[in-house]
């Protein structure tokens, strides 16, 4: 008999703060507790990933799309199998895409192979305070997540004032019947109220279905009514080959990004240091970091994730990307 898997969703839109926060929960995550991450990222290249702290954690990445849409379905529901069936552990951490609609999540995690493997125990919305409003009146996606979370943890307080602060606060209170707001900076919240205690936990059934049997089953799903097939917006992600001799050559490339691109994100070397290189809803932002063990096969490449339009102005004769 297995123990049922609780499950935490983080969501939130572009550069809100998700990993941050994720960093803060695996940091204070109780010992006697096993820990899994899920991490899906839009993009074809997993940089979020190299950041998140512990060098021992048993992770899982999916990247090429949101899970919540058909195009990487698929690979989400084999990976919640393999974690159901192999792994086990008592909490999973799904972070999303910044670009998800997290609508069906309950419906997949209580899918009958799972034989109640996952218990949903919370979903966080992490908000950026300052450029809320912006991806608000611009993205499906985020009036989506808006309305299926249960935690609002207003982010980055420090950079917009109270009266914006209380708009995002109108905002939600639109799409959420009884929001709980947190206020805060660097995604630092009062975990204790929501991370799990030591205890026993109540035994069931493991899943037990062959490949071939798994295979019919996501083929029935793909197939059903209903399913989204598309993103809720339509954006695109590239992942470009970035590299500056000096600070001031990775600053003039920066200058350069295109309206319309809604996120940028990169690990690049400049001058003999590490940048970590974070562009949200048009605001740059360049941050001295530490070379860390996997790092390698992200250093100098940057993932763009913006509108078919901003995505030609970025590169328009298709040179240099992946």
């Amino acid at each position: 008999m297995a123990g049922i898997t609780e499950v935490y969703l983080i969501t939130g839109f572009l550069g809100s703060g998700k990993t941050t926060f994720l960093n803060r929960i695996i940091n204070a995550f109780p010992q006697d507790k096993q820990l899994m991450i899920l991490m899906n990222e839009f993009g074809d290249l997993g940089v979020d990933g190299a950041l998140v702290e512990g060098d021992d954690l048993d992770m899982l990445e999916i990247s090429r799309g949101s899970i919540f849409c058909v195009c990487v379905k698929t690979d989400f529901i084999k990976g919640l199998m393999d974690i159901a069936r192999n792994k086990q552990p008592d909490v999973l951490i799904i972070e999303a895409t910044g670009v998800a609609n997290p609508t069906d999540l309950k419906k997949d995690l209580h899918l009958s192979i799972f034989k109640g493997q996952f218990h949903l125990k919370e979903q966080f919305c992490i908000i950026d305070a300052a450029n809320f409003e912006d991806a608000y009146d611009t993205f499906t996606s985020v009036e989506k997540q808006i309305e299926s979370a249960t935690v609002f943890i207003i982010n980055k307080v420090d950079e917009a004032d109270g009266a914006t602060i209380e708009r995002v606060r109108q905002i939600v209170a639109r799409h959420h019947p009884a929001p709980i707001f947190i206020e805060t900076m660097y995604a630092d919240i009062p975990l204790e109220t929501y991370l799990p205690t030591a205890g026993p936990d109540a035994g069931h059934q493991s899943p037990d279905i062959s490949p071939e049997e798994l295979e019919r089953f996501i083929d029935g799903l793909m197939a059903a009514p209903g399913i989204s097939m598309m993103p809720p917006d339509q954006l695109l992600s590239r992942t470009l080959d970035w590299s500056a001799k000096d600070v001031d050559a990775l600053e003039t490339m920066v200058s350069r990004i295109p309206a319309g691109i809604a996120r940028a994100k990169g690990i690049v070397q400049a001058g003999g240091d590490i940048y970590l290189f974070n562009c949200v809803m048009g605001k740059t932002k360049l941050e001295k970091i530490d070379q860390k063990k996997g790092m390698d096969a992200l250093l100098n490449k940057v993932v763009f994730i913006g509108t078919p339009e901003a995505m030609q102005q970025l590169d328009p004769k298709g040179q240099n990307h992946r």
